[in-house]
């Protein structure tokens, strides 16, 4: 049985994609667990196929966790209809803010096959979700009383996570909305969803979800050491800036700077290098007009030549791309999308926050000794 997980808070283009499998491929149902009801202490569950619900059932809240709840009960479920043998296809239709990365991860763990992994998006909603920075928790949409993730920073990873797109056919939509969309995740097979398509078991969006998916191939490309980046874009009103380079930022000056650059575009992205943290792999991730940033381990010049074997190959790959004969893999590789970009604006903003050329030539021993801005957003 193959298992295609189907995610996004665009609920309606969701909904669209499951029905879109379902009369596309025989043999498949599909299992969505509700944490709209975790309030009342339980996650409810469902499974239908075309025709419409087989079964329903209830799974206890786990921790006063819902997505816990969801993760404990997904994988029992799924083995029981794999066992059962009818099934050959069982999509997994997440609730709103449920990520794909984790529900994957959970159902390989399980000894089950995930054969795809879909994002639904309606593309006039792109921009209002990417610009919107409220707690999921406000707008009734946390899977945990801890859940301190916004609809924007939810809704980037949904997105940039899942090899293929499902796109459903909207008339407030127009090119500036599908040039966003392609910029943010250029490397994404698009499929587009018609409501008024008929029933094919060749259809391209079930041949996307049947293509295969490596969850660690996945998880390779979001990382921040090794993630693969959009490259430079312009088009329809929508840019792409690519910013790189092997100078570290003055601390202050970053920290300073950070509502502007933060408020620039409506996605950001990448990996930075701080003057008075030489040694730390630092992610830069923004939508919303908010802004993470956090340290992901060492920069692989930092590490012994003994380390080096337990790197991952992708990581080392990544790190020779960017080699710098005296910094080694040690840079600035931030990546600005958004319509209306001030791109000469931005790279001057930028600009200034590098070290100058008389900081620079003090040295490390003199970098580390530069005011730690960053300490209070890094939780040092």
């Amino acid at each position: 049985m193959s298992v295609v997980i189907v995610g996004g808070l665009h609920a309606d283009a969701r909904r669209a994609t499951v029905a879109r499998l379902l009369a596309d491929v025989p043999g498949s149902v599909v299992l969505h667990h509700d944490l709209g009801t975790a309030e009342a202490g339980t996650v409810v569950r469902t499974i239908s196929d075309a025709t419409g619900i087989l079964s329903a059932g209830e799974a206890p809240l786990s921790n006063d966790c819902a997505c816990c709840a969801l993760r404990e009960d997904l994988v029992p479920e799924l083995r029981r209809l794999a066992a059962d043998g009818t099934t050959r296809l069982a999509v997994v239709e997440l609730w709103d803010s449920v990520e794909p990365k984790a529900m994957a991860e959970v159902v390989v763990a399980g000894g089950l096959m995930v054969t795809g992994v879909v994002t639904a998006v309606d593309p006039a909603l792109l921009l209002p979700c990417l610009g919107n920075g409220d707690d999921l928790a406000d707008v009734g949409l946390a899977a945990a009383a801890s859940d301190q993730r916004t609809v924007a920073d939810t809704f980037a990873r949904q997105l940039e996570y899942a090899p293929v797109l499902a796109v459903v056919d909207s008339e407030d939509a127009d090119d500036e909305d599908r040039e966003l969309l392609a910029q943010l995740h250029p490397t994404a097979r698009q499929v587009r969803i018609a409501a008024d398509a008929r029933a094919d078991a060749r259809s391209p969006l079930a041949r996307a979800v049947l293509a295969g998916f490596d969850v660690e191939s996945a998880a390779a490309a979001q990382h921040p050491a090794c993630a693969l980046l959009p490259a430079d874009a312009d088009a329809h009103g929508v840019s792409t800036f690519v910013w790189h380079r092997n100078r570290p930022f003055h601390p202050e000056r970053l920290y300073d700077a950070l509502e502007d650059l933060t408020c620039a575009a409506a996605r950001s992205r990448g990996r930075f290098w701080l003057a008075d943290k030489p040694d730390v792999l630092l992610h830069w991730d923004a939508a919303g007009g908010a802004l993470c940033v956090e340290s992901v381990g060492p920069w692989l010049a930092s590490l012994p030549d003994a380390a080096w074997d337990m790197v991952p190959p992708v990581r080392r790959a990544a790190a020779a791309l960017d080699w710098h004969p005296e910094h080694g893999d040690c840079c600035q590789h931030l990546v600005f999308t958004s319509p209306g970009l001030d791109r000469d604006g931005l790279a001057e903003l930028l600009e200034s926050c590098l070290l100058t050329d008389a900081e620079y030539a003090a040295g490390r021993a003199a970098w580390k000794q530069l005011p730690p801005a960053f300490d209070t957003l890094l939780e040092v």
